[in-house]
């Protein structure tokens, strides 16, 4: 909610004045001045469900339909830690992730130095 408060109202009013309805003004101006908050928001969701732990160890059950995590944890066999294919399947865990924010950077950056308002 902070963030929608530091877009200037005139912004609004200006397109108001200028014969838009609020759902219009709503779409065409304030929309996109919150979309790297929105990003910023959807990639920590998408970071959270990806390494989801404890959720997806206690409601899946069939072998097949485990997550990732939860393979990684299966890894560990009493006190023996396969290291190699652990640091693997971490890395193989760690890309989809990577790839996603380095894809959603240009667009946040870009989102955040277009400026709306001079001053």
């Amino acid at each position: 909610m902070g963030y929608y408060r530091s877009i200037p109202k005139d912004l609004e009013d200006a397109a108001l004045v200028d014969g838009a309805n609020h759902f219009q003004c709503f779409i065409k101006i304030v929309l996109p001045l919150t979309l790297p908050a929105l990003l910023a928001v959807a990639l920590f969701a998408i970071t959270s469900s990806w390494n989801e732990f404890l959720l997806a160890f206690v409601l899946v059950s069939p072998d097949s339909q485990r997550t990732l995590p939860v393979g990684l944890g299966n890894m560990v066999i009493g006190d023996i830690f396969p290291f190699g294919q652990m640091f693997a399947a971490s890395i193989m865990t760690a890309i989809p992730v990577a790839v996603i924010y380095m894809l959603a950077q240009k667009y946040m950056v870009a989102g955040l130095t277009a400026g709306s308002v001079k001053g």
